[in-house]
Formats: structure tokens, sequence, C-alpha cells
């Protein structure tokens, strides 16, 4: 079985080297870039398995490579996750809109960055071979479940496995916020646990509505 190839996007010479490091240990194929630009001419000739890219960079940042592969057919379906520095939590917010399906504050502990790697494989792995894919691009069709535009948004992000505090820094609203609007979701879909309403919110995903 071919080793997966993870593209690393990082303008800082140590954290690219210690994460090169790492993926060469547990038997990843690794590709570094060492800006956005670079990042994006390897991404297309190496087509790799996932991308890490870091979000503050020369040449072109960590949002214009992750808006230019949603936008390439090609490279659309990725997996990516951002690598932030603690202090850029509102750009986040940004980065998961364009597309980005998740991040890991640095430095990033390596269980930490194993477990978000090997989880976003298995689920590209997951809609490579089942025909059930649901479109994430947007919360439209889960309104029609009885959810106003605002809760179907949550439940969007937490059908792609995001935590409370994850979907409160995505939509820049309060943790407690995101628990009030999950118990509406569990009220109107008429369920009890996370796992229900994710499942419900995929189906209707992959059909439309």
């Amino acid at each position: 079985m071919n080793a997966k190839k993870i593209l690393v996007i990082e303008d800082e010479p140590e954290m690219r080297r210690n994460l090169v490091t790492i993926l060469k240990l547990e038997k990843f194929s690794p590709l570094a870039a060492e800006n956005g630009r670079a990042g994006l001419e390897l991404a297309r000739r190496e087509k790799p398995d996932l991308i890490l890219c870091d979000i503050m960079m020369p040449e072109l940042d960590g949002f214009a490579v992750v808006q230019a592969l949603r936008t390439d057919a090609q490279l659309a379906a990725i997996p990516f996750i951002f690598l932030t520095a603690k202090g850029e939590k509102t750009d986040l917010r940004s980065g998961m809109k364009l597309g980005a399906d998740d991040y890991l504050t640095k430095p990033v502990s390596k269980s930490d960055l194993l477990d978000a790697i090997n989880a976003r494989l298995r689920r590209a792995e997951q809609q490579g071979t089942r025909e059930f894919k649901p479109d994430f691009s947007t919360h439209e069709p889960l309104t029609h479940l009885g959810l106003t535009p605002r809760v179907a948004e949550v439940l969007l992000w937490v059908a792609q496995g995001k935590t409370n505090a994850d979907i409160a820094t995505i939509l820049g609203i309060t943790e407690s916020t995101v628990k009030k609007h999950m118990l509406e979701i569990f009220a109107v879909l008429g369920v009890e646990t996370r796992s229900a309403a994710t499942l419900r919110a995929l189906e209707v995903l992959a059909r439309g509505r």
C-alpha cells in the first residue's frame, strides 16, 4: 500500500522540519513548501492526500491557498488543515468558511497532529468509496428540517465533526449560544444525541434537502 502524501506548507523552517520528521516516522510521504505559492504549485503537481498549511505566510497566505484549492476541480476534495498561531482565532473563522476542514494551534503535539490527519484521511476515504456524499457548501438544505438559518449553520458544522468550541470560533458566537442552538436542534429533530443529529444532517446534505 502506498504511503499517503501529506503536503506541509509552512514558512518557519524549524516547524516545517519538525512536521516533516514526524510524518516520515509515521510512515507518511511528506512534501514540504516554504510559502503558499510554492505549496499551491506542489499541490497541483503532486495531488497530495492531505494538506497542512500555515495561515500567515509570505507570497500567498493560507486563506488564498485554500480558496485556490476549493475552486480547482482536481484539488477541491483534498482534506485541508490550518496550522494557526494562538492569536489568530478571528482570522480562522474566515478560513473555515473558505473550506478548510480543521485547524491545529501551534505548537501542535504529535498526538493531536496525527489524530487530526488520520480522522480527515478516514473521512475522505469514506466519502470517496460511497455514493453517499454530503454537500457541506451551504446550510440551506438544513433549514427544511424546520431550523432557523443560524441554527442550521450550527448543525452544518456539527455534521462535519466540529466541537462546540470550534463552532463558536468559526461562527463568532459564544459557546453557551452554541449549546442553546444544540438543544433547539435536538428538540426540532426529535433526537437526544449529537450523533443522531449528525446522521440526520448528513442524510439531508447528501440529497440536497
